[in-house]
């Protein structure tokens, strides 16, 4: 396991990027989506980085809630800061909150659950016993 906690927040730097700027001048919310996904990735890479090199399971997104609240711009940089929620047996909540860094102001927040699929049989499968206490340290 890395240095890093699946249960502790993980937080992760993004710059706006001129393609995330839709036609009302600000970050598009697909674009949001995609920052929750990238922050949740870099978590789990970070506190499992051989996790995937040693099993059959890739982790898939079953749902996404995101309530925006404020907008970004093209020169924000944001926080992702994402942590792990109730794990079960067939799944796991994931909590990320978007900020913007000079202010800290919230700008969206979700919640995605994710289930591991079994690579082989493309089937969601129930969370190992070993990852379900990686959850819980």
């Amino acid at each position: 396991m890395g240095n890093v906690s699946l249960t502790q927040p993980f937080e992760m730097e993004i710059n706006v990027q001129p393609e995330d700027i839709d036609e009302l001048g600000h970050v598009n919310n697909v674009v949001y989506l995609n920052w929750v996904q990238n922050a949740s990735i870099s978590h789990w890479n970070a506190a499992a980085p051989n996790w995937q090199e040693l099993s059959s399971i890739v982790w898939v997104v079953i749902q996404h809630e995101i309530r925006y609240k404020h907008p970004a711009y093209l020169e924000d940089v944001i926080i992702a800061r994402t942590w792990i929620g109730k794990a079960k047996r067939r799944f796991f909540e994931r909590h990320t909150e978007l900020l913007r860094k000079t202010d800290r102001k919230l700008l969206a927040k979700a919640i995605t659950l994710w289930t591991p699929v079994n690579t082989d049989t493309g089937k969601s499968v129930e969370i190992e016993a070993d990852v379900l206490e990686m959850f819980s340290k």
